[in-house]
């Protein structure tokens, strides 16, 4: 009996890029189902009652919810291509590193992205200090997995394309190639990765995505500011 693989997500979600790639580099095939988050299926809503999100593997009719989880699942299911280290404690660091981009590194890049002026400086300082991390982590390494792409590689994906997007809309260089080099020249490899690089969205439906996601941020700045200006006169 074939195995049942499908794959709930978005066109655009970073999150489920991270497992169409872990997919891919595994060399399996499955079905995807891309979804409309304004108008939610009632597949997605039955997988994943509890948050409602995507992405949602389902494997013979059984969801797994949340990315870095769908990888370890992943990784734990079909063995060719390992993503996570074998070692307990590179295996623990691996998923420490995971959180950190997720809790830390993605939210403070978006806040230099939404915000302008003496808090978007405060921002970029915030950003860049946690990219130093990332650098750290780099040295002696072509990827943060090593010599191969793996589950590190997969969680930080996103950074390789998005950042630069996000870049080009603020009119900043926020990964600078004298500051940060380790993270430059992975940035570069992951994303010209064969496998990863068939995988990307368009890249000019992403710039009009998120300009049109900047636009409420800055109205409310702008609107702020107004408001201060009319209380100090």
């Amino acid at each position: 009996m074939a195995e049942e693989l499908k794959l709930f997500r978005t066109w655009s979600s970073r999150y489920s890029l991270r497992v169409v790639n872990a997919l891919k580099i595994k060399g399996l095939e499955y079905e995807t189902i891309l979804e409309d988050l304004q108008n939610k299926s009632a597949s997605l809503l039955e997988y994943n009652p509890t948050h409602k999100k995507v992405p949602v593997l389902v494997h013979n009719g059984k969801p797994i919810c949340e990315s870095l989880l769908i990888l370890e699942y992943i990784d734990e299911t079909w063995k060719q291509h390992p993503l996570l280290p074998q070692d307990p404690y590179l295996k623990a660091m691996a998923r420490f590193w995971a959180k950190f981009g997720d809790d830390k590194v993605l939210p403070s890049i978006w806040s230099v992205f939404i915000s302008q002026g003496q808090e978007q400086e405060e921002a970029i300082a915030l950003a860049a200090g946690n990219l130093k991390f990332l650098e750290e982590l780099l040295k002696g390494k072509k990827f943060f997995g090593g010599e191969t792409i793996g589950y590190l590689d997969l969680a930080f994906g996103w950074m390789a394309n998005l950042i630069s997007i996000l870049e080009e809309i603020v009119d900043l260089k926020l990964v600078d190639r004298k500051i940060f080099p380790l993270l430059s020249e992975w940035m570069n490899s992951f994303s010209d990765d064969p496998v990863i690089k068939e995988c990307w969205p368009p890249r000019n439906k992403m710039v009009e995505k998120f300009k049109a996601m900047r636009e409420p941020y800055l109205k409310e700045l702008h609107e702020t500011e107004v408001m201060q200006f009319s209380l100090s006169s």
